[in-house]
């Protein structure tokens, strides 16, 4: 008989984290974000024993919204799917309201779907960014230009760094001054292992309904 618990360890909080904030971004040489250990997200996966194999990180000014996500533990090749499916890469769900009462998303509830490119030896990977409406949503949300999202990809040793930052612009109803509370969750795939969540995972909705994010609350100080 087996001992894993049928309902998610992470199902029973309702999980709030700290953004941190960080002028400068993005940045317009080197790294786009360069995000300190301040930044990074706690892993919900060791709640249910599962080793994590991807970190997260975010960090927000008055401009926009930061995330870099690191994958360790990658052999071979990137895999590129040129279906919808991802494969090396994320999907980002934002709500810039952090509704918690609501099961369908709103018209600030974003949804962002990341992946990496295979590059040349000399240009290196790059990071294709997408903005893509959420399903059963009660209303959508304006999908923004892709050329406002602004990426950098870096191929490593055992696996990759991806960065993003996306600007107020290009999120609806972002207003630090009035709200500094955002919903947010990711998933990090790759095709020789099981997707990384920030909380629940595929038994639940995740992409579709915002009451099962994190909060994200936008610090002025790490």
């Amino acid at each position: 008989m087996s001992n894993a618990a049928i309902i998610p360890q992470s199902f029973w909080f309702r999980v709030a984290l700290q953004c941190p904030r960080r002028d400068g971004m993005p940045q317009t040489k080197g790294r786009l974000l360069d995000l300190p250990d301040t930044c990074r997200l706690p892993t919900l996966s060791l709640l249910e024993g599962r080793e994590p194999w991807a970190e997260v990180r975010v960090a927000w000014n008055p401009q926009g919204l930061g995330v870099a996500i690191e994958v360790t533990g990658k052999s071979g090749p990137l895999t590129v799917d040129e279906g919808l499916t991802v494969t090396d890469g994320f999907q980002i769900w934002v709500d810039t309201r952090d509704t918690r009462n609501v099961a369908r998303a709103t018209r600030f509830c974003h949804r962002f779907s990341g992946r990496l490119r295979p590059g040349s030896s000399r240009t290196g990977p790059r990071l294709e960014i997408v903005p893509r409406p959420i399903a059963r949503a009660v209303a959508d949300a304006p999908l923004c230009d892709p050329d406002l999202l602004q990426t950098r990809a870096e191929r490593k040793r055992d696996g990759w760094l991806g960065e993003l930052f996306i600007p107020a612009e290009a999120l609806n109803g972002f207003d630090p001054d009035t709200n500094r509370r955002l919903g947010f969750a990711y998933q990090v795939s790759d095709p020789n292992r099981e997707d990384q969540f920030l909380g629940v995972g595929r038994d639940f909705p995740i992409g579709e309904n915002p009451s099962l994010w994190a909060t994200l609350e936008l610090r002025d100080s790490g």
